[in-house]
């Protein structure tokens, strides 16, 4: 079920365009130090993981730079398509790690082979869950947010299921509860 949604470049390109209208919504409200306009300054991503088919502003990750001399505040909105400040994808990030839910040595390996992603970026990113999400300053906000309590031993998948719908739905509002950790500096830096 998981596989089949990394794998839907549909899917991939929607997440896209939710990005494109964040970023549309932050570069309208301005510079937040000074009001200037904000100019695009994309930058690009390697990222890992996307499906055959996306187009090359895929690996873009939406940013803008103040106009006013003396500013050149950066604004990077939240993204549904990136995790932190690294090359991630959150829904590689995030379905992967549910995949690791009580994993065994051997099926580890075999993920990370499948994917093609290290296993020692597979135990980074089940690390930063553990201890960067579950414990970290992001903790309180995310454990507030639902009732009952989120169960911390199975968070990735615990919070896949407080989101209604089939499995495209539930990842779309998780990935969007996650939007705020993704924009700017973040506590993701882990990645």
């Amino acid at each position: 079920m998981y596989q089949a949604l990394l794998a839907d470049a549909k899917f991939h390109e929607q997440l896209l365009d939710f990005d494109r209208d964040l970023a549309a919504t932050a570069r309208a409200a301005g510079c937040r130090t000074c009001g200037g306009t904000l100019h695009s300054a994309r930058f690009l991503r390697k990222p890992r993981g996307v499906p055959a088919g996306l187009s090359d502003a895929y690996a873009q990750r939406f940013s803008f730079c103040c106009s006013v001399d003396n500013c050149r505040h950066r604004v990077t909105p939240p993204s549904l398509r990136f995790l932190g400040r690294k090359f991630c994808l959150a829904t590689v990030v995030t379905l992967v790690s549910a995949m690791q839910q009580g994993t065994t040595a051997f099926r580890l390996k075999r993920l990370s082979a499948m994917l093609g992603i290290d296993r020692r970026t597979l135990a980074r990113w089940r690390g930063w869950w553990r201890l960067t999400f579950a414990a970290g300053p992001s903790q309180p906000v995310a454990m507030a947010a639902f009732m009952p309590p989120l169960d911390s031993a199975a968070l990735r998948v615990s919070l896949l299921d407080r989101f209604a719908g089939g499995i495209e739905q539930k990842v779309v509002g998780l990935l969007r509860f996650l939007g705020p950790l993704t924009a700017g500096a973040s506590t993701m830096h882990a990645f």
